[in-house]
């Protein structure tokens, strides 16, 4: 358990969901690689939830998502964290979390992933 604190977690989600066009005029906006940084974990629950909605909303619009927790973060994998932890306004971590991903396709990664993934990404957001 103290390894985790020290072990960065990395979804990377290749997913994108097609959406079609209300009108045919209307150019869709550009697809991005987003990256999404969490290392608040559970004592956090409304600033973990809020990033996990976050990468969820991008999925959905269709954009290529990387999700990265790091340090108390990866706590939030726990299926006690995981099926318990709501948000305030940003709602169940888990429904986040089963649009995110299915099966727990994670990979441990060093910080030398998350500054590649950093520099690769179009944009990042950190919770």
């Amino acid at each position: 358990m103290k390894k985790l604190l020290f072990t960065l977690l990395l979804f990377t989600l290749f997913r994108a969901i097609a959406h079609g066009q209300s009108n045919p005029n209307e150019s869709s906006p550009k697809k991005i690689k987003l990256l999404v940084h969490i290392t608040q974990g559970p004592e956090n629950p409304t600033r973990a939830a809020l990033g996990f909605l976050v990468a969820k909303t991008a999925i959905e619009d269709g954009h290529i998502v990387s999700l990265f927790l790091a340090g108390d973060a990866v706590r939030l994998l726990q299926d006690s964290v995981l099926n318990t932890l709501t948000g305030v306004g940003t709602g169940k971590l888990s429904e986040h979390y089963q649009i995110i991903v299915k099966g727990k396709p994670a990979v441990f990664a060093l910080p030398n992933v998350l500054v590649r993934l950093s520099i690769e990404s179009d944009r990042m957001f950190t919770y």
